[in-house]
């Protein structure tokens, strides 16, 4: 899931951005309206969580303009505003949901993940292919019975592959989609995290490279054959 943070008090873009990767969640960081805006041009963002008082342009303005633009993008505010009315205006410019501060990181990570499945295509909880089962709520997997220890980003490089239900994802869109856009396209992480994965997936394999296009997950009967 990518998420951008759109809040010009720098301490608090870092807790919370520091949070949801350690979270497995990949993310960008923007101080500003015309920064987020720039993001949002060429970034696919699930979430944004975009502080309403924001310098020059204002939150309530990108909003608007996110909205405008047809975008998928969920946006959570935030806000030291918390009353009634303001929640009120923020829900009209098209917020899907609000948050005031103070808040405990345990409920943003909440709204965030619920916002997150509501702008993708439902999907079960519970993913299961190739012998695999993936139990993205709980954050567990296994395969054939046997317990997988995987870290936060060999587990979300998994789901990535999974939900795409043996389509072929490319290393650009796995480094997007798991990681934030500071690692660069030329980063080894997704070699990597890919390695340690087909590791403790064991044999027979079960992700495939597909030369010039990315990888992809193989099927059941793929699997066993």
């Amino acid at each position: 899931m990518r998420v951008l943070v759109v809040e010009d008090e720098a301490f608090l873009a870092k807790m919370i951005a520091d949070g949801l990767r350690r979270d497995a969640l990949a993310v960008d960081v923007a101080a500003d309206g015309l920064q987020a805006l720039e993001k949002l041009r060429f970034g696919a963002y699930d979430v944004m969580i975009l502080d309403r008082d924001l310098p020059g342009l204002h939150g309530d303005e990108v909003c608007r303009r996110a909205v405008a633009q047809g975008l998928l993008t969920r946006i959570l505010m935030l806000t030291a505003a918390d009353s009634l009315s303001e929640k009120v205006s923020g829900f009209g410019l098209g917020a899907d949901d609000y948050l005031g501060k103070p808040f405990a990181y345990e409920e943003l990570l909440a709204r965030v993940l619920a916002l997150g499945r509501r702008s993708r295509p439902a999907l079960p909880p519970v993913l299961e292919r190739s012998g695999i089962r993936l139990d993205t709520s709980a954050r567990k997997a296994s395969r054939e019975g046997r317990p997988l220890p995987l870290s936060l980003k060999e587990f979300a490089v998994l789901e990535t592959l999974m939900r795409a239900a043996g389509g072929v994802v490319s290393r650009e869109d796995l480094i997007e989609e798991v990681w934030q856009e500071d690692i660069g396209y030329g980063s080894n992480a997704a070699r990597v995290a890919l390695s340690r994965l087909r590791t403790k997936l064991g044999d027979p394999p079960v992700i495939e490279t597909v030369p010039g296009a990315g990888y992809r997950m193989v099927s059941d009967d793929e699997a066993s054959a």
